[in-house]
């Protein structure tokens, strides 16, 4: 399978400048998530690979062809790109069985009756829908459907398979049982594909690498771990899982490799000082130097415990417990302006209005400036 590169690709619709000369190399094999709001260019995007969208600048390149540039005023048109696409409406014709929508691609293509039979009995087992060929489309579950409609993506052998939110109809037990199959499907064939969703557990359980996208540039990308646990940016962390931030209470100073960030609690002011490395910019405009920390990598401590080596300690009061099934949620004050939310066992028994520490990993600690 071939890999896909994009180099400074843009895209306006008149004034709004929808992507904004963008760079994006897809490895052959890997699967890539494009991952943002409404509105931050995503599936324009997809749509300039595809040829669905003609972009004002750049380059297209899908293995050894060129699919645009710009300069040359070369635009390869959408049918010759060798690309299997599946839409978030899985476009499924109720007037067909399955045999006949999954080999429409082949008749189209003039392939013989025979070949178009092996082809789509033996993409039907790969999905998981053998046996179905002669079924009616208006027979099949949601899930069949979106099964169907992958199938048809693939049963030509694309070089590349796009998928553009293709699990946002389906009920909520039913997308997350589908994003497992396309990921070993996906693994499985060995096939280059970029997926573009707005939903971060998504991006998070298919991709090889997230791509993070606001205001038609690229945020951050990387590999989910990297993007969920040391986000570049605070729209990132904020945007992707859970997230505390704590408020500074003045400026941050600097001093050789550290910064310090003066903190007030109900306990009294307090410094919290990190090393350079933690200390990212791109935080929102308008808001203050804010630590940032995931709910998980947070533990309720008792006020009189000892920090152990490399960890910080932030005074706070219990304000509330939410029972959440199979763990409880403490709402925890920090000062008059800022809470944080740590999750816990459910037998953690902190009264509300008990002072008690905030114990984290330095290490898993950031400050955005």
């Amino acid at each position: 399978m071939p890999d896909v590169e994009l180099s400074g690709i843009a895209k306006s619709f008149g004034a709004l400048r929808a992507v904004d000369g963008i760079d994006l190399h897809i490895q052959e094999g890997e699967m890539v998530t494009l991952l943002g709001p409404s509105g931050c260019g995503k599936t324009t995007t997809l749509r300039m690979i595809a040829g669905l969208e003609v972009p004002d600048g750049g380059q297209i390149r899908i293995g050894d062809t060129t699919a645009f540039d710009a300069d040359r005023r070369l635009n390869l048109a959408p049918e010759h790109r060798g690309l299997g696409m599946v839409f978030q409406s899985y476009a499924i014709w109720p007037h067909m069985t399955v045999m006949q929508n999954v080999g429409y691609p082949l008749r189209m293509r003039g392939m013989s009756n025979d070949e178009q039979r092996r082809r789509v009995g033996a993409v039907l087992e790969q999905v998981g829908l053998g046996g179905l060929e002669e079924t009616p489309a208006t027979n099949l579950s949601g899930g069949q459907q979106q099964r169907v409609a992958l199938a048809r993506a693939l049963v030509f052998e694309p070089h590349v398979l796009l998928l553009d939110e293709p699990l946002s109809n389906l009920d909520a037990k039913l997308r997350e049982h589908m994003r497992f199959e396309l990921r070993i499907m996906q693994r499985r064939l060995g096939v280059t594909a970029l997926y573009v969703t707005h939903d971060q557990e998504e991006a998070l359980t298919l991709s090889d690498r997230v791509v993070v996208m606001r205001g038609g540039l690229i945020e951050q990308m990387g590999s989910p771990s990297e993007i969920y646990e040391s986000p570049a940016t605070r729209f990132v962390a904020e945007f992707i899982g859970k997230a505390n931030f704590i408020a500074a209470a003045g400026e941050v100073t600097r001093n050789g490799g550290e910064a310090s960030m003066p903190l007030a609690t109900y306990d009294g002011a307090m410094t919290v000082t990190l090393d350079a490395d933690a200390v990212r910019g791109g935080n929102v405009a308008g808001e203050p130097p804010s630590l940032f920390v995931r709910p998980e990598n947070i533990h309720i401590e008792s006020r009189d415990g000892t920090p152990e080596a490399g960890e910080i300690r932030i005074a706070g009061r219990v304000l509330g417990r939410a029972y959440l099934g199979d763990h409880a949620e403490y709402l925890i004050g920090i000062n008059e302006g800022t809470d944080v939310r740590v999750p816990a066992t459910i037998d953690a028994g902190w009264a509300e209005g008990a002072d008690v520490d905030l114990a984290m990993a330095r290490k898993d600690v950031y400050l955005y400036t």
